[in-house]
């Protein structure tokens, strides 16, 4: 069978490959892959920067975000089922991912499936054990493809809202900061919890990520034309801020964007190695004075996709054409350069039909 394949540390090596025919253990059901979504973890491995191949191997079949139908009954699921499935693999040692939370793995070695030491899913066939499989109900359809994406973001808000929690607290107004997949999913679940919601983007107004936020009543915000510090001081401070620009700058100016008792998550990754700054009032006195939280959230725990397969559908039946847009592009895997290159929220690999 064919599938998309990486040699991680080795830029511009993904290609369409014959795999092997997978051959599912006990416990393992039998997947054919309907759609992989591509996302910037996808084109970091492809350019050689991140990603580790399964032992042995030199390379790594990508995809990381799931949308499948069962093809042979298993545990717990029937042959047509509509599924998804976790990404992040117990490291088999820490206490964290003994209690099911390799979300919260103590020793960073676990495994990830499309990323690091597992293939993923970017094949015609797959399998997986039946713990690590999401239903997607039918009525949410190919938009299952989000998934992942969502649990990142239901992660993001639900440990947002725990240490928002801790004390009286108000849940009324949130800033999202970037406007990708994570972006506007963040967006969109916010909304659904029914925060009043601004989303900061680098586009203009005019462009169709400004026209996705504001269809689900939220307020898109051009950084081009209005700096995050001015409009805090027109809004006066966020509850909630979701960072999902990947700027290591940003993240660190989140503190600042809060009002008080607010949280800020970051959920973007910026690797490069450089100095950032802040004002030393911002940190020394408004983030103690005003109880003010600053967080990162990553990979979710399987609690987090159910809630996210679940918002989707709400989202569905709210917001329909508007989620349908979320996906700009689908493309045949011989077409893989094209997704790789989509600048819209997201483009997913199509492998065949429902």
């Amino acid at each position: 069978m064919r599938g998309l394949v990486a040699i991680p540390d080795k830029p511009h090596s993904t290609a369409v490959a014959e795999v092997p025919d997978p051959r599912p253990a006990e416990g393992e059901i039998l997947l054919r892959t309907l759609e992989v979504g591509v996302c910037g973890t996808d084109r970091e491995i492809s350019e050689g920067v991140f990603g580790v191949a399964p032992p042995g191997r030199d390379a790594l079949v990508l995809g990381h975000e799931f949308l499948g139908v069962v093809e042979r009954d298993g545990p717990g699921f029937s042959r047509g089922d509509l599924v998804t499935a976790t990404v992040r693999r117990s490291c088999g040692r820490c206490d964290a991912c003994a209690g099911g939370s390799p979300d919260a793995c103590h020793t960073g070695d676990y495994s990830e499936r499309g990323i690091t030491r597992l293939d993923g899913f970017a094949s015609e066939l797959a399998v997986e054990s039946a713990e690590h499989l999401v239903a997607v109900p039918p009525s949410l359809g190919r938009l299952g493809v989000l998934a992942e994406p969502g649990s990142v973001c239901a992660r993001a808000i639900r440990h947002a809202c725990a240490v928002g929690e801790r004390q009286p607290w108000r849940a009324e107004r949130a800033l999202v900061v970037g406007a990708g997949a994570i972006g506007m999913l963040s967006t969109y679940f916010l909304r659904l919890d029914g925060f009043e919601v601004w989303t900061a983007g680098r586009s203009p107004r005019t462009t169709a990520k400004a026209q996705l936020a504001e269809a689900c009543g939220a307020t898109y915000i051009s950084t081009a034309d209005v700096p995050l510090d001015a409009l805090v001081d027109d809004v006066g401070g966020f509850d909630v801020v979701i960072e999902a620009a990947g700027d290591a700058q940003v993240m660190l100016d989140t503190l600042a964007l809060l009002r008080r008792n607010g949280v800020a998550c970051l959920l973007g990754v910026d690797g490069h190695t450089r100095k950032v700054s802040l004002d030393g009032r911002v940190l020394g006195v408004d983030t103690i004075l005003q109880n003010r939280a600053l967080l990162g959230s990553v990979n979710a725990h399987a609690r987090d996709w159910e809630a996210a397969v679940e918002a989707l559908d709400r989202a569905r039946e709210r917001w329909g054409d508007a989620l349908e847009a979320f996906v700009g592009l689908r493309v045949a895997l011989d077409c893989f350069d094209e997704a790789f290159e989509f600048q819209g929220v997201k483009a997913t690999l199509q492998f065949g039909e429902a």
